[in-house]
């Protein structure tokens, strides 16, 4: 697939949600046909060699994501929720933010021991959520393959992060410095 500029369709939004932030704002890139379609080939075909049997994505926009690149890569798609947001018995991991801790839980029979699965969001900042979700696949015995986002935000170094959880690929489509 030919280079595409992903980015000529991310609209900055100076100051928001607060004050000296930039927002980058992804729902021009999924409005545009062409772009959405790039968006969800690139990181599918990056992965298409990789055996991939389960997507996960974080909620929400990790869904918007996750659920074609499951379709284009003939794989299962698992939601990882907010705390009681799921029916069944879960797995949850929790993690830190900035200021306290977050949670994120899956289907307790959502994963199978080896099963290869790829994290698909739509962003990836600090790598924490990322992180502590590769955690918890590795915790069920199943394969993490890697980490797949539109954006990466450079500046606040998400690959460490993932490094102290294991050395699987952070591919990215869009890198801000």
């Amino acid at each position: 697939m030919s280079e595409f500029d992903y980015a000529s369709l991310i609209t900055d939004i100076p100051d928001y949600p607060e004050p000296g932030v930039v927002f980058k704002d992804i729902t021009p890139l999924f409005a545009d046909p062409e772009g959405l379609r790039h968006t969800i080939l690139a990181i599918a075909d990056h992965f298409r060699d990789a055996g991939v049997t389960k997507i996960v994505g974080p909620e929400a926009r990790g869904f918007i994501v996750g659920v074609p690149v499951a379709m284009e890569l003939g794989a299962g798609f698992i939601p990882a929720r907010k705390p009681g947001k799921l029916p069944r018995e879960t797995y949850s991991v929790s993690y830190e933010l900035e200021y306290g801790t977050d949670s994120l839980e899956i289907h307790a029979d959502a994963i199978q021991p080896g099963d290869k699965v790829l994290i698909v969001d739509d962003l990836i900042a600090t790598g924490g959520t990322a992180a502590a979700t590769g955690k918890l696949i590795s915790e069920v015995g199943a394969e993490l393959v890697g980490y797949a986002c539109i954006l990466e935000l450079e500046f606040l170094n998400p690959r460490a992060a993932l490094a102290e959880a294991g050395d699987q690929e952070l591919f990215s489509l869009v890198k801000v410095h």
